[in-house]
């Protein structure tokens, strides 16, 4: 790739929906080139189911969720559900235009697989990105985790399933962002889920354990997330021949992600949409 300057973004942990409302206020003026294309890493507190933009909302079991409060949002982008808690996520930003963003979808996920494999080997884990027929099929469908499935270019480590990303395209403007879990118990999102019997729940609980990792559970010591951040920040800068400033949010942005925090990502409505 030829040089670029991007900038980066490095959060405090903070809910869910202020999290979305971030991430879609970052693509709405990155994608308009109102500010460079954007890195940005962050965590999320308190933890946090996060459904794909079309998953129904009765796949989450709400009095789970609220028993342990544990939060509830709808992401901007497709996949399955996700539990946010001990992990490092990241989140790019920028037009179509972007040479790293630029062609298709399936393209630009393979120049970010790079920077994730690149990051991956920073913290001794020697991981894949493998092209592949999408596995979308009936049964994990019918199941509603998001990690169970591997889909192209996505990052994998001995067949399990250790970065889920996803992305979203707005009118000229790419939103991809994904979750790298660090350590913890990772089968909690079974928790809070819903299933029509204990059966199925043990049973989707087994099929996760065997087709996804922790980054604990690779290395054998528990993933610290400001070390995962600064291999982020080098894997992104070599993989990609990025020159990355660190910055915060605009004003503007800001004003824009208050925002979309009040009218879309904390409001039930979207929320429960499906």
């Amino acid at each position: 790739m030829a040089p670029a300057e991007w900038r980066l973004i490095r959060t405090p942990p903070a809910e869910g929906a202020w999290n979305m409302a971030v991430d879609e206020a970052i693509l709405e003026f990155a994608g308009r080139g109102d500010v460079p294309p954007t890195l940005r890493l962050y965590a999320w507190y308190p933890a946090c189911l996060s459904l794909g933009y079309g998953q129904p909302v009765d796949d989450a079991d709400l009095d789970r969720l609220k028993k342990r409060a544990w939060g509830l949002v709808r992401r901007p982008t497709g996949g399955r559900a996700i539990l946010h808690t001990d992990e490092l996520t990241y989140c790019v930003c920028g037009p179509q235009d972007e040479p790293i963003l630029s062609g298709s979808v399936l393209e630009s996920y393979h120049r970010l697989s790079q920077a994730l494999l690149a990051a991956l080997q920073l913290l001794g884990i020697h991981a894949d990105a493998e092209k592949r027929y999408s596995l979308e099929d009936t049964q994990s469908k019918e199941n509603p985790v998001c990690f169970e499935v591997p889909s192209n270019y996505e990052i994998t480590v001995s067949g399990k399933k250790i970065v889920g990303s996803a992305q979203s395209r707005k009118k000229s403007s790419v939103l991809q962002h994904g979750t790298l879990p660090l350590y913890g118990d990772f089968t909690r999102i079974i928790q809070v889920l819903k299933f029509s019997n204990h059966s199925q729940r043990q049973n989707s609980r087994q099929r996760l354990l065997s087709r996804a990792t922790t980054v604990e559970s690779v290395i054998g010591y528990r993933g610290d997330w400001w070390i995962a951040a600064q291999a982020f920040q080098i894997g992104f800068t070599s993989a990609l021949n990025l020159n990355l400033q660190k910055s915060g949010l605009t004003a503007a942005e800001g004003r824009r992600a208050m925002e979309l925090y009040q009218e879309k990502f904390n409001n039930r409505e979207w929320t429960e949409k499906f």
